[in-house]
């Protein structure tokens, strides 16, 4: 009985401590490297050289405290701003990542060219979005690549909904938004090796990209 009661606080401990393994692809190509991180969060950390931006630096929000239920902490935000709409420079940083975040944006196109905008070149966006047969959004419709585009040249965004997911995909979705605006991919995984949810791709910025603004 002593023994049992010995071991529960080390099982609660372990309860409120989960976080996901970090991307060794991740890894791969960004150690070395300083970054920002959209949106970042402490059970869900890639374990890089970030800031982490964020709409909202009010850590009482449901996704501040969702991450202090899951492992006891909450990421510290660096800088208050819309993901899609940086106060940063361009070519000011070697990268930019976000996990589970690009579907929250109405209009996912402005998102990644601002993210390449401060990116500088040679540098990577990288991108993990949750893949509609493995998430709470697989009975949704996908999201077209007309639709995508129709959202970005003729916008007419909704009131900001930053719980919603705006976008449904699989991964050949994504791989074609980005062969139709010409983004370099230099890999991609069709299931994350993050939290596995998801799907992974990694853009790389080059003195050709293009934007469509």
């Amino acid at each position: 009985m002593l023994k049992r009661l010995i071991l529960l606080p080390t099982i609660f401990l372990l309860l409120v401590s989960f976080k996901f393994p970090e991307s060794a692809l991740a890894h791969r190509y960004l150690d070395g490297l300083k970054g920002l991180e959209i949106g970042g969060s402490a059970h869900n950390s890639f374990g890089l050289d970030t800031l982490n931006v964020d709409y909202s630096d009010d850590y009482t929000t449901v996704f501040k405290q969702s991450e202090v239920d899951i492992c006891g902490e909450y990421m510290e935000v660096d800088i208050v701003a819309p993901g899609d709409d940086l106060p940063i420079p361009d070519n000011a940083v070697d990268f930019v990542i976000s996990s589970h975040v690009i579907e929250h944006f109405y209009d996912p196109i402005k998102s990644v060219e601002e993210w390449l905008r401060v990116t500088k070149p040679g540098g990577y966006v990288y991108i993990i979005a949750p893949h509609k047969e493995r998430t709470f959004d697989r009975d949704r419709e996908r999201t077209s690549l007309a639709e995508i585009v129709d959202r970005h040249e003729h916008p007419n965004p909704p009131v900001p909904d930053h719980h919603g997911h705006y976008s449904v995909w699989i991964t050949q979705d994504f791989l074609d938004i980005c062969k139709y605006y010409q983004w370099n991919v230099v890999a991609y995984q069709d299931v994350d090796d993050k939290v596995g949810n998801g799907f992974a791709i990694v853009i790389k910025k080059s003195k050709k990209t293009r934007f469509r603004r």
